[in-house]
């Protein structure tokens, strides 16, 4: 009897859950369905949005208002041509003229050059007069030099024990 009852309980357990599962699947399909009715309605409004926006507009127009900008820019192009062109040649350029010009330029910039290398000349002159003439003594003979050993030196000097003490006070006297 137990046994039956626990085959019923599980039958019924079984049933409850595909129930639950069945209700779960419903709930997410009303889910989507509203999103996606929320989401048309969107779609409506910007429908209707732009349908507002245009109804002024003309395909036509658009076009034409195109091609009125184009030939304003072809117009301000040809004008920005015209004044770029130096007045004096025309359209041709005079090599002659042109080799003329350079030359001068070349000239101005080879006499700047010169110039600029005279006063940095000039500026050293006057930097060498003010620092050169430096006076030196004034008795104008200076003191001879000693040729005679001082009486201290003699006295501490001491003669060399051996040539490795040598060696060892050399190398001391090097190293500091």
């Amino acid at each position: 009897m137990a046994l039956k009852r626990k085959k019923r309980y599980e039958e019924q357990l079984r049933r409850l859950d595909g129930t639950l599962q069945t209700i779960d699947f419903q709930r997410e399909a009303l889910e989507n369905a509203n999103i996606n009715t929320e989401v048309l309605q969107g779609m409506r409004q910007a429908a209707r949005a732009l349908q507002s926006a245009h109804r002024n507009l003309d395909v036509d127009q658009v076009h034409d208002l195109m091609d009125d900008v184009a030939e304003q820019h072809e117009i301000s192009q040809e004008i920005a041509d015209a004044i770029s062109n130096p007045v004096a040649f025309g359209q041709q350029y005079d090599e002659v003229r042109i080799d003329c010009s350079l030359c001068v330029v070349m000239s101005e910039k080879h006499f700047q050059d010169d110039l600029l290398a005279e006063l940095d000349e000039l500026e050293q002159e006057e930097l060498d007069k003010t620092l050169l003439p430096v006076e030196g003594p004034s008795s104008g003979k200076l003191p001879d030099i000693p040729t005679a050993e001082p009486r201290e030196a003699i006295k501490t000097r001491k003669a060399p024990k051996s040539a490795d003490e040598d060696d060892l006070r050399e190398l001391q006297a090097w190293a500091s």
